[in-house]
């Protein structure tokens, strides 16, 4: 596997290194060694899929607090997404800024999220499934969110949302 940084601190993208033959591929997504080595949290202790029916579905953007804040692996199993991350550490050099990378069935590209740094995405096709590996379990009196359109952020998104939940529109802006 490849881990190019991002521009938050403790965030990559991951490609996979492919061996193929006529079959078709072999890739490895996930390896505790070579994680440790870059100094991620290796400790995935739970898997999500979210499959979104409409092209435009935004999801985001969620995080966990302490004591439970987690780090997240995920990747695009089927369509495209554009995945966008924000640094919600205060001490970080890169408090409130965020990274996009596309990820997709067809790259077969991850992004490894720190603890921390908010998540969301927006799907670029129909019918887009979405594999997270979590460091936490779920804790939903720890589950938090900032508003995906945010100024504070001032997030580029690829495209208008045309589908999100209240929950996720609901969010106060961040302040802090």
């Amino acid at each position: 596997m490849r881990f190019e940084p991002l521009p938050v601190p403790g965030a990559f993208l991951i490609e996979p290194d492919f061996i193929a033959d006529d079959r078709g591929f072999f890739a490895r997504t996930f390896c505790r060694a070579e994680f440790a080595a870059k100094g991620l949290n290796t400790n995935l202790v739970q898997c999500s899929v979210s499959f979104n029916k409409a092209r435009h579905t935004l999801r985001g953007m969620h995080y966990q607090v302490t004591p439970h804040e987690e780090a997240k692996l995920v990747r695009c199993t089927k369509g495209a997404i554009q995945d966008v991350i924000v640094d919600l550490r205060p001490d970080s050099p890169a408090f409130r800024r965020w990274a996009s990378v596309e990820l997709s069935a067809e790259n077969h590209r991850g992004v490894y999220i720190p603890e921390g740094v908010a998540h969301g995405f927006l799907t670029l096709d129909v019918d887009s499934e979405v594999f997270y590996q979590m460091s936490e379990f779920f804790q939903p009196e720890c589950a938090a969110g900032a508003r995906f359109d945010d100024a504070a952020f001032g997030i580029d998104w690829l495209a208008e949302p045309a589908v999100i939940s209240g929950r996720d529109l609901g969010y106060p802006d961040f302040l802090k």
